[in-house]
Parts: C-alpha cells; structure tokens; sequence
C-alpha cells in the first residue's frame, strides 16, 4: 500500500493505493483556511496543512479498511511556489506565502529588471520570473519583515515542508524547484547567481534545499511522527513535486503526445518533454518534470477561483450552477468576462480585476454570466494552450482534471473550445494519486518497477466522462474567442 497526499490552495487531499491490484482503496479531504488582505495578500499557515494532512490520512485509510502499519511509502504533492521559511528550530518565521499571493508584484518587477528583462531571464533561468513565483516572495520579506527575514535558516516549498515534518530532512526535486525563481530549469540546479541578486545575505549552501533525483527518497518517516500515524517502520517518503508535475504523473502524462489540462483553484495547461523547451515567450514556463524530464506548461491563476465567486454571488449550489451554464447559449448572448478576480499570470497581467464585458438590458441575467465566467476560465486555459505551439500542436486528447472537471457541462465546453477530445481520469485529483504512484516508483525501482509500468496498471480513465468536440459549437466558438482576445488586447492597451 502507498500514500498520496497533495496539499492544494483549498485543502489536502490524501489517496490509499493497492499498487498489485492496481486500485485506490480510499480517499479523502480536509479543509484549510486561505488569509486574504489588501494588495493581493492571500497566505496560510503551514501548521493547517499538518492538520488536514493528519485528518485526511486517518480518514482515508479507515474508508480504505486497511491499517497504516501496512503502508510502505508516501509520496507528497504540493501547491507550487510557496515560500516556507523556516528559522533554525524548523519554525515558520512568517505565513507562507501562496502562488496566488500578487502582494509582491513590485519586487518581481524590480528583479526582472535587475536580471536584464524577459532575454536576460531567459538566459539565466530559462523562463521569466513571475509574481506568483517564490524569488518575489523572498524579496517581499527582505523589505518588509525584515526582522522575520534575518530569521530565516532554510528556505522551503509546501512539499518540501510537509516532507521535512515526515522525514526531517530539508530536500527537493527539480519539479517543483523550477517554479522558484532561482532555479536553472536547463541544467536543474540552483542559481545562485540570482539567489544572491533576491537575498544576498542568505548563504544558499545552508538556506536551500538539498536537490534529489526524481526517482530519489527524501528519506525514512521519523519514528515521532511513524508512532502518530500508526505506521511501520522504514517506511519510504519520495521526492514528492509540484502539484502540476504531480498531477501528470496521475494522468499518465510521461511520454510525449498528450495534454493535462487542470481546472482547479487555478488553471494548468502542460506536455512532457524529454528535453528542455526554447522558447521566447515569457507566459510559457520551462519546468523540469518530476520523473526526469521537462513539463512546459502554462498557469492561469482564475478558474474555479472565479466561478466559484459567482456562483456565491448569486447563492447557487454546485446543480444550479451547472443548469444554469447549461441554459445559457454559447457566447452568453455577447456576454464576456475576464475574470482576473486574483490578477492574472497568462496573461501577464499581475495586477488585474475582472471584467464583465458586453451587459445590456436583455443579457444581464443569471444564466448568461455564470455561462460567461466559466467560458472566461476556459477561453483564458485555450489562449495558454495556443501558446506552447508545438509540442501540444498535434495532441489527440485531453486529460482533464481538477474540481471543474467533475462537471459534464465544463467538459463539453473544453472540447468545443479547444476542438479536442476531452476525458478525465477515474480519479480527477490526479496530484494525490500521482504522488502515491511516485512512491511506488521510488520505493520499487531497484526491483525493475518503471513509472510507465506503474502508471498504465493505475492511471484509469473513465470511459464515461468522454466528451467529444461537436463542430457547430467548435464554429460557433471561434468568433467567442475573437471577442475574449480582443477583450484582452484593449485590456493590455489600458494597463
């Protein structure tokens, strides 16, 4: 039995895998509270996602009828770019601040500019720094905590932290590393060039993380913290990832030739491949893979962030909600929404609102803006799908995961907007199960157990989830997308 756990923006997610059979036992979740302020502030104490970690794991094997002291090895996925500073105790020194989080959008300005602009980003870290990205976070509380940032003995990503409280060892893996800031996505090592240009009084021997292998254990459950989970000894913690890379394992996304598209919290769009992307548009991120290879992808950071905002708005439920898109015709009768309610990332437009576009007297009315906000999420994931070209040019499916995707409404609306099949796996919050397949991995790879092997024995998709792009709401939606970009080209002439 393996252990996926993914600690998202919303809540932790926790997975029990039978890995001989091939089958998830039992899954479950547990809550956590996100701090927003002012200025874009949104941040949480990691001390929730101990909490909700501990809920979901015993939850999740009482519903999977299995006892913990069967478990050989865990594997952990985090929301991506966090800043987890720690002083010498292990202690937090200030909230972590959140991927979401654009208080820092100055700071990621100022070393933008400091590192020669997108070309000279480009050159030292192979993609552009953005808000959302750990470097500006650190900036942030160099200037305004300073007295926190003198505090700070080691530097960690929300999994990295939850592997450091199961293991003590204060590691990461180039996946999730690539969304630093700091990090060369290119040769997968620190740059300490730009670290020094972010933090010049950390030493980057001592405050950053020891980097793994993909395939590589963090290391071995502290017996503390194996006696209050119940669990065996040696039992095996993996590098663990980034939600994104993660989740790509959990939908078998580690050849190339496919597509991963999330609508969570925020939104994802990312193909493997086996070798490093070139690419001049800073919007598209060159992360490496957490199997070895590389993860382009690009993040909108408003899906279900937005809809959700409307939905309780209105006071809807989840059915409602979804018969009311259903209702409304494609287009939402020339209703469009931007809906940067976080600011927005792809585009680049850090510090963005939302627009609600095209409202007269006879569209102004519930059915057509739920329609509109969810067509502005996915409007926005086409227009980043665009982007990466190439290598998601000729991808005959989507894989679809995240919350959005339980919704059959939303699915239909994938594939007519972007003209491709579209199918989700069996298990949509394919980051939990792609950390339980990690571990797997890592704990099996001496014996001749590959990841391929792994993810086609576990990664199942469900037949009934299939949608398929009907042409007349293909048509239909390239003049809805003509209005959304040219929405957005007024947008970036106004900014």
């Amino acid at each position: 039995m393996y252990i996926g756990v993914d600690c998202g923006t919303q809540s932790t997610k926790v997975v029990v895998v039978d890995v001989e059979r091939g089958v998830i036992l039992g899954e479950a979740s547990r809550p956590h509270r996100l701090d927003e302020g002012e200025n874009g502030r949104r941040e949480q104490a990691p001390s929730e996602w101990l909490a909700a970690l501990k809920g979901a794991f015993f939850s999740a094997l009482e519903r999977a009828g299995v006892n913990a002291s069967q478990i050989r090895g865990i594997g952990v996925s985090g929301q991506q770019h966090g800043m987890v500073a720690l002083d010498a105790d292990g202690v937090p020194v200030y909230p972590a601040k959140l991927w979401c989080d654009t208080e820092t959008s100055a700071q990621n300005s100022d070393l933008v500019a400091r590192l020669g602009g997108e070309a000279g980003c480009l050159e030292k870290l192979g993609l552009v720094l953005q808000t959302g990205y750990t470097a500006s976070k650190i900036a942030w509380l160099r200037e305004h905590q300073p007295d926190a940032y003198r505090r700070i003995d080691n530097l960690l990503l929300p999994h990295d932290y939850l592997n450091f409280w199961l293991t003590g060892e204060r590691v990461t893996e180039a996946g999730d590393a690539s969304g630093t800031g700091y990090f060369d996505t290119r040769t997968r090592r620190w740059q300490l060039e730009v670290f020094a240009e972010i933090a010049p009084e950390l030493d980057p021997q001592r405050v950053l993380p020891h980097l793994l292998e993909a395939h590589e254990p963090a290391g071995i459950v502290r017996p503390l913290i194996a006696r209050e989970l119940g669990l065996g000894d040696n039992v095996v913690v993996s590098s663990g990832g980034g939600d994104n890379m993660l989740g790509a394992i959990g939908t078998g996304n580690i050849t190339p030739g496919l597509i991963t598209l999330s609508l969570g919290t925020s939104g994802t769009v990312c193909a493997y491949s086996p070798e490093p992307i070139l690419c001049d548009n800073a919007m598209v991120a060159n992360f490496c893979s957490s199997t070895g290879g590389w993860l382009p992808l690009i993040c909108t950071m408003n899906v279900t962030s937005a809809t959700t905002r409307i939905r309780e708005l209105f006071g809807l439920d989840l059915t409602t909600f979804s018969d009311l898109v259903a209702s409304a015709p494609v287009g939402a009768e020339g209703v469009t929404v931007l809906p940067f309610f976080n600011g927005e990332r792809v585009p680049m437009l850090p510090d963005a609102s939302a627009d609600f576009l095209g409202l007269n007297s006879i569209n102004t009315h519930q059915a057509n803006l739920c329609r509109a906000v969810v067509e502005g999420a996915t409007l926005g994931l086409r227009y980043g799908l665009e982007l990466l070209g190439d290598l998601t040019a000729g991808a005959s499916q989507i894989r679809l995961i995240g919350g959005g995707a339980n919704s059959p409404v939303w699915r239909q609306m994938v594939a007519d907007i972007t003209g491709t099949e579209v199918i989700c796996p069996e298990i949509t919050d394919a980051a939990a199960l792609g950390a339980a397949i990690q571990a797997a991995w890592c704990d099996q790879r001496a014996q001749g157990v590959t990841l391929e092997a792994l993810c086609n024995r576990l990664v199942h998709l469900d037949a009934q989830s299939l949608a398929e792009p009907n042409l007349a709401r293909v048509e239909a939606y390239q003049e809805v997308y003509a209005r959304y970009t040219q929405a957005l080209k007024q947008r970036h002439q106004n900014v």
